[in-house]
């Protein structure tokens, strides 16, 4: 089992477009070896960032509140326990990684590499969603 904290850039780009490693991750999001870890600020975020960005997307709002209702089906409820504030250069970010540390995850899924620094000292890596499917054997 690959325990992930999926940021929100790898979402949205899988959202945006059917093209991609994003796209084709979220057509594998269920993956039984993987498990998908969420909190309530991260779900607020991924929200947001929809709605804010609706016209960006060929998605009506009753699609994106089912995918989100979705994502919170087949997630890992998360209570932060403790912040780790401020670590990162992004209030969001700091979000994400708290998330993972509290969840034990073993990876934060993003396209914003440079944003997580030093974060192996909390035995997290950083991957790509293209690095995951590899790990999880949907690509090869």
């Amino acid at each position: 089992m690959i325990s992930v904290v999926i940021d929100t850039n790898v979402i949205f780009s899988g959202l945006l477009t059917k093209k991609g490693y994003s796209h084709l991750l979220l057509k594998n999001i269920d993956h039984p070896d993987l498990r998908l870890n969420i909190s309530v600020p991260l779900i607020l975020e991924y929200e947001k960032m929809f709605f804010e960005r609706l016209s960006d997307l060929t998605l009506s709002k009753t699609d994106i509140t089912n995918f989100l209702d979705f994502i919170c089906r087949i997630s890992a409820h998360i209570k932060i326990h403790y912040l780790w504030r401020p670590f990162l250069k992004d209030q969001y970010d700091d979000m994400v990684l708290e998330l993972a540390i509290n969840c034990s995850a073993k990876y934060i899924v993003t396209y914003n590499v440079k944003d997580f620094l030093n974060i192996e000292q909390f035995g997290l890596s950083i991957i790509k969603p293209y690095e995951l499917l590899k790990k999880l054997g949907v690509i090869k």
